[in-house]
């Protein structure tokens, strides 16, 4: 029996490890650096990868297996994450040193990060979770994982021991916020520690092994000021923003996926006053409001029998009893947009949401196709006269074919003429261009509306000069990528 004593005075029980025959040396890692993405304004520089050889699969998973058959896991979950993390490293070194293994010391280094990885975290993903750079993770089976980083999607090394590993880390991902995937129930949304937001779907209906999706949660919240920075939209645009979120304007942020919604609501929570009352409504907790009287809500999946789901539908129509000053549905995607309406409608001024369109126009049309596949038997002018009610601005976000992000509309919902709801530009971006690195180069404008229908309620709120002052931009200048 071996097994470093921790802190506590406790040591993990182990049995002993059978001599083996000595294993050959796994050869020494290729260091070959995956392609770097296109290089934005937007993230940091693309870091280079290490692509393993079959032997260290090879030899990892050997050594994992007598690691586990050695190791008590009842004791090791008693300990501390770092003691957890000393004890299995003793562990894993006496069994190189008695299985003979030769190993160079980064490469034995490398092997017991990733096998206290496996036993502690999330195993492989653990490097890329690490990494801030990174947008989306996407793991299609063991074999093969892709990452987005700058907009662009490119294949990683990074590779599960089988389908039964990668299967394992979804569990442990999802039961952690009361939640199952197997073949019963092989569709599940769930979110890591951090707010990353987690998708994964199971054998049956994923035909190459289980399928794991991660939005990475960025570990700074971003500000208007820094978007600014980065160029997705222009100091008048943000300034713009600003107001709107200020004087509780009713806003819709309509994109595509990956277009940066959920971080633009982010941005625009900066400016609700802290002395409001927040509820917060989303399929998996994601938003990030610094406010001190915030309110979280989130759905939860039914349970083995089919019972005890909780909708967005429900958690929405419950809001309306919490006294709520401000209702914030993280995404719009059913009859739930009637009832968050009907909440912006009645007093709940600078409620806000996001859908998916591609276009502020599209947006106010999925409106009233959500509302009416909800089963309400309503004329659609009455539907659209509601919209025109409760909904000011709609703010339109896009991830352009170079990868990067732009606010391209922010639009004023003003009334109705005859059957069709009239709208109003405030700030357009214009592509203009493609630079020699294939880059697109566009500028924010201002379409010259002096008066905005919010304009009263901007005065109220003593923004008026501001807004006046934004607003007399006609655009930002020279076109910037």
């Amino acid at each position: 029996m071996f097994g470093k004593r921790s802190s506590t005075g406790t040591a993990a029980p182990v049995r002993a490890i059978p001599e083996a025959k000595p294993a050959a040396a796994a050869p020494r890692p290729s260091r070959t650096p995956m392609p770097a993405a296109m290089p934005t304004v937007e993230t940091a520089p693309v870091q280079t990868e290490v692509r393993r050889s079959e032997e260290y699969y090879l030899t990892k998973s050997m050594i994992f297996g007598a690691l586990i058959e050695a190791i008590d896991l009842s004791q090791l979950s008693k300990l501390d994450a770092e003691s957890a993390r000393e004890e299995i490293r003793d562990i894993v070194n006496e069994i190189i040193s008695i299985k003979n293994i030769v190993m160079s010391i980064s490469e034995q280094e490398d092997l017991l990060d990733d096998i206290c990885n496996d036993v502690l975290g999330y195993g492989p993903l653990e490097p890329l979770l690490g990494r801030d750079d990174i947008a989306d993770i996407m793991v299609n089976g063991a074999t093969s994982t892709y990452i987005e980083v700058g907009g662009k999607i490119q294949l990683t090394s990074i590779r599960f021991r089988d389908n039964a590993q990668l299967m394992n880390i979804c569990q442990r991902i999802v039961s952690q916020v009361g939640r199952r995937v197997d073949e019963a129930s092989p569709i599940c949304d769930a979110r890591l520690p951090d707010g990353s937001r987690v998708n994964v779907i199971a054998p049956p209906l994923a035909l190459d092994g289980p399928a794991l999706t991660i939005r990475k949660f960025r570990k700074d919240k971003l500000t208007l000021d820094q978007l600014t920075r980065y160029g997705s939209i222009s100091s008048e645009g943000a300034e713009i923003l600003k107001i709107i979120g200020r004087v509780r304007c009713n806003v819709l942020i309509s994109g595509g996926t990956g277009s940066g919604k959920t971080t633009l609501l982010n941005c625009l929570t900066n400016y609700i006053d802290a002395d409001e009352r927040v509820v917060t409504c989303e399929d998996a907790a994601e938003l990030q409001l610094q406010q001190p009287h915030v309110v979280r809500l989130e759905t939860r999946p039914p349970n083995l029998e089919g019972n005890g789901a909780v909708h967005m539908r429900d958690l929405v129509r419950n809001c309306l009893r919490m006294r709520p000053e401000r209702i914030i549905v993280g995404e719009v995607r059913g009859p739930e947009a009637f009832d968050l309406l009907q909440a912006m409608n009645t007093g709940h001024d600078g409620s806000m949401g996001t859908l998916h369109a591609n276009s502020p126009r599209e947006a106010l049309g999925r409106l009233e196709s959500m509302i009416t596949m909800g089963g309400f038997s309503l004329p659609a002018r009455t539907i659209r006269d509601m919209i025109v009610s409760s909904v000011d601005v709609i703010i339109q976000a896009a991830r352009l074919r170079d990868g990067s992000r732009r606010i391209t509309h922010i639009t004023e919902v003003l009334g109705m003429e005859g059957e069709v709801i009239i709208t109003q530009d405030l700030f357009l971006y214009d592509i203009v261009g493609e630079d020699a690195a294939g880059r697109l180069l566009g500028r924010h404008r201002s379409t010259g509306i002096g008066r905005p229908r919010f304009w009263d309620r901007a005065r109220y709120f003593g923004e008026e000069q501001r807004l006046a002052a934004a607003l007399d931009a006609s655009d930002t200048g020279e076109a910037t990528a």
